[in-house]
């Protein structure tokens, strides 16, 4: 699973010392690049995007439910009493997030100071302030500080500091619309900054979460070290490299990492990063422990959104779906309109059975974004549901993906990971294979091991593909989707009871995480119990 950023966020202080795990979405903006500035890309209609969501699952097995007034308004319901409670919260917070937002408007990171205001024409570069605050960049007004950076730097287009921030508000405005035109922007971005300034640790974070966010996490890493020799307080520089290390399958050094940047910049960026660290591992006590603390530390909409659902997922990952939709309501109760909780809200709805409503969910969400993941599961729930013209539906949904994935490479995404996972059930098996033999060459995590596994499965090539799928469930990350290729491969490859053992697990952990692979699930038990 691509890692989620979360390097924009505000300074705050330390709640408690933890370690690190993910990052939130912000919301979508969009502008026009600064007028008259060397090296500038025109800007693009906006397209879509929604960070994908971790999948898991609920403990026993769920199958389909009738759909229900009632179900639909215990959601409804949730919502509104996490509001009622959060509107109290919010009285008394306001005098608190006013001086923040006082503070935040000094510089436009942590160790950005206004040294000058030197025009265009000026010899010396400058870090002003007053532009885009890096709260900005993790919550809802992501737009209105674009716009600001925007006219600032057509007034003090040597600002490097300026360049910087510009550069990563492109890179979310990529990643939370999925449109990935943005990155040469932000590329073009972070180019002027370095070269007004080449040794500053803004613009060298900045180039660490471009990289990541295509996928170059060699790169990521690289830069995100550079950045750290700079400023090693550099909170952005801090997470990149917990991201590139995870990415990258380096397990240990992601988690002493974490650890190291909790020491140094301890806050919701860092705690969600070290959860996530923790979950890949096995540690769910800690993962959840620690999402608890960041929660309790978010003062921000989005960084309530962003954990609460961090919080979801991690529940529904583990089989509690009511509990997973407690987390989304507290999630949507701050922003509304937060993709991942909507995203993770549909999941766990068609997981309980309640599909009609998942089905409009996800319709809803891949309106706006339509990501690969996304749009394989509202998919796989149109084939499950078998109506007139559904078939047809599923397979609109996944040529979504290829156009997608063109997007993306054009633009210098490196997708291999989203083409294997989405193309090995349902497209172009040989095209799966080869792209999860790429991707495996460059990195070598859980889900990389799991795609090369399932790509080499549905390619007739089940030998190859065991050593792959158990190194992906090698970690003790509860996954029931890993869990599954693993005793599906093991059935094909005859390892019987090994087979039943994980297949099991699969449904025991979260009988809802495929709509179509808990069938199968199911199927290949039925199977294996007769033959004993």
């Amino acid at each position: 699973m691509a890692p989620r950023t979360n390097d924009g966020e505000p300074e705050r202080e330390r709640p408690a010392s933890l370690p690190a795990a993910t990052a939130p979405v912000t919301e979508t903006a969009s502008g026009e690049a600064p007028g008259a500035a060397p090296g500038e890309v025109a800007e693009t209609a906006d397209a879509s995007d929604t960070e994908g969501s971790r999948a898991a699952g609920s403990a026993g097995e769920t199958g389909e439910t009738p759909e229900s007034a009632a179900d639909t308004d215990t959601d409804a319901d949730r919502v509104a009493a996490v509001r009622r409670v959060a509107a109290a919260g919010r009285r008394w917070r306001s005098v608190q997030l006013g001086a923040c937002a006082a503070m935040l408007a000094v510089g436009l990171t942590a160790g950005a100071i206004a040294l000058g205001a030197v025009r265009d024409g000026g010899a010396t570069p400058v870090a002003a302030a007053a532009a885009l605050s890096p709260g900005l960049l993790a919550g809802a007004d992501l737009s209105t500080g674009i716009a600001s950076l925007q006219a600032h730097l057509r007034d003090q287009p040597r600002d490097f500091g300026g360049w910087a921030t510009l550069g990563l508000a492109y890179v979310e405005q990529a990643r939370t619309q999925g449109d990935p035109s943005r990155y040469p922007q932000a590329e073009q971005a972070l180019d002027r900054s370095v070269a007004l300034r080449p040794d500053n640790d803004q613009a060298l974070a900045g180039r660490a979460a471009l990289a990541a966010a295509r996928h170059e996490f060699g790169a990521a890493l690289a830069h995100a070290d550079r950045a750290l020799k700079q400023n090693p307080y550099n909170e952005r520089a801090l997470c990149s490299r917990i991201d590139a290390l995870v990415e990258l399958g380096r397990y240990e050094e992601a988690s002493a990492a974490a650890r190291t940047a909790d020491e140094r910049r301890p806050g919701v960026p860092v705690f969600t990063r070290y959860a996530y660290v923790h979950e890949l591992r096995g540690d769910i006590t800690t993962a959840r422990r620690v999402l608890d603390q960041a929660l309790a530390a978010s003062t921000t909409p989005g960084d309530i959104a962003y954990v609460a659902t961090q919080l979801g997922q991690l529940a529904w990952n583990q089989g509690a779906y009511d509990t997973a939709l407690t987390h989304y309501a507290r999630a949507l109760a701050a922003d509304e309109n937060y993709l991942p909780a909507l995203e993770g809200r549909a999941r766990a709805q068609a997981a309980s059975g309640r599909r009609a409503e998942a089905i409009q969910g996800l319709e809803n969400v891949v309106a706006r974004f339509p990501l690969p993941g996304p749009l394989v599961e509202l998919g796989e729930l149109y084939e499950a549901r078998g109506g007139e013209g559904d078939a047809a539906k599923a397979e609109a949904q996944y040529r979504l993906v290829d156009a997608w994935t063109a997007l993306a490479r054009a633009n210098g995404v490196n997708a291999d990971l989203d083409t294997a996972l989405a193309a090995a059930d349902h497209g172009d098996k040989a095209a799966a294979l080869r792209a999860a033999r790429a991707e495996w060459d460059r990195r070598r995590t859980v889900h990389t091991a799991d795609a090369l596994a399932w790509a080499l499965h549905v390619n007739g090539k089940d030998d190859e593909a065991l050593p792959y799928a158990r190194r992906a469930t090698a970690t003790g990350y509860g996954n029931a989707a890993l869990l599954y290729h693993r005793g599906v491969i093991e059935r094909a490859t005859g390892h019987p009871d090994e087979a039943r053992t994980h297949l099991t697990a699969a449904l025991k952990l979260n009988p809802g995480f495929s709509v179509l692979g808990a069938r199968e699930t199911r199927s290949a038990l039925k199977t294996l119990e007769a033959a004993k």
